[in-house]
């Protein structure tokens, strides 16, 4: 009889038991967090874009605005002309500002600039500049040339918006009333000049703004202004044409009159803007705007400052559409 096999257990190995972990070996639990509660949505920019509308018209409709002795409507340049200048301002030119810190926060100072561009831009980024950048955004009051409010809807714009007549009697009430205003003294010598002789400043006159800032005591701040020159290059002047329109140029540039309207459209140059330290008035003696001399030498101190920042900013420039 054969035997029968037995076939040995296989030994089952033993799961080795791990001791519990001590309260302080556990790894930290970390709290689930709490969603915060969403806040209510926004109106959109069209329905806030709207409303603003109407809220300006109702404000039209109703007289609930006011209106200075210059014609300089606060209400309507807030609303209406400063947000399209503000879109070239920031967009286009793309400009970067310097120096605020030497406007005053409050009080009288004339702001004397550079001119150039072929058409006077560079005053109303000046404006924009000054408002969006100082800490009370303050208004720029510049003083425009006769021909500026000969234009009809021009003229009336440049009243609503704070410009009034280059003279002096209106520079000084501007100045002894606290604002801040703009002057420009090469006129359209400046604005107009060649591209050939870009960055180079012309004649300031016979110093009647310098005469205004002693006859008031303010400040003179000088202002620097590059990308202006390379917005419409003068490279021609139609001199007929511009005597039959009563202009004082009508310029030929590389668009212009070349692509007709299109040739409109300025070059989108990088700006800078910087404003100098200021220059003190209040310390000459009374009637000091009748001395010559001294009327001359201040009005070659802004003008030789502004000249040489324009040389620095330029050395310090790269590609003028590029910054």
């Amino acid at each position: 009889m054969q035997e029968a096999r037995v076939i040995p257990l296989q030994r089952t190995e033993r799961r080795r038991q791990l001791p519990p972990l001590s309260r302080a070996d556990r790894p930290p639990v970390e709290p689930t967090p709490l969603r915060p509660t969403p806040a209510p949505a926004e109106p959109s920019t069209l329905r806030r874009a709207v409303a603003d509308a109407l809220a300006f018209a109702r404000r039209r409709f109703t007289g609930d605005y006011t209106v200075d002795q210059f014609g300089f409507d606060q209400d309507l340049t807030e609303t209406l002309l400063l947000p399209p200048l503000r879109a070239i301002y920031r967009n286009w030119f793309r400009v970067e500002v310097s120096g605020v810190e030497n406007l005053p926060v409050d009080g009288g100072a004339l702001i004397v600039s550079n001119h150039s561009g072929t058409l006077p831009i560079d005053a109303m980024m000046t404006a924009v500049a000054v408002h969006d950048n100082h800490p009370r955004r303050r208004y720029l009051r510049m003083l425009g040339a006769d021909l500026v409010f000969q234009v009809p809807l021009l003229g009336a714009l440049a009243r609503k918006s704070g410009q009034t007549l280059a003279c002096n009697p209106d520079a000084e009430r501007l100045l002894r009333s606290g604002e801040l205003v703009g002057v420009w003294p090469e006129g359209f010598k400046g604005v107009g000049k060649p591209f050939a002789d870009r960055y180079k400043l012309q004649r300031f006159g016979r110093g009647g703004f310098v005469s205004a800032a002693l006859r008031t005591g303010v400040p003179i701040i000088p202002c620097s202004i590059v990308g202006a020159e390379e917005i419409y290059p003068k490279i021609g002047d139609l001199k007929a044409v511009a005597r039959l329109l009563g202009l004082p140029y009508f310029p030929i540039t590389p668009t212009f009159p070349l692509l007709g309207p299109l040739g409109v459209i300025p070059l989108p140059s990088k700006w800078h803007i910087r404003f100098g330290e200021p220059i003190a008035t209040d310390r000459f003696g009374p009637a000091a705007e009748e001395d010559p001399m001294l009327v001359f030498n201040l009005t070659d101190q802004v003008r030789e400052t502004i000249q040489q920042t324009l040389y620095r900013m330029l050395n310090q420039r790269g590609n003028p559409f590029l910054g």
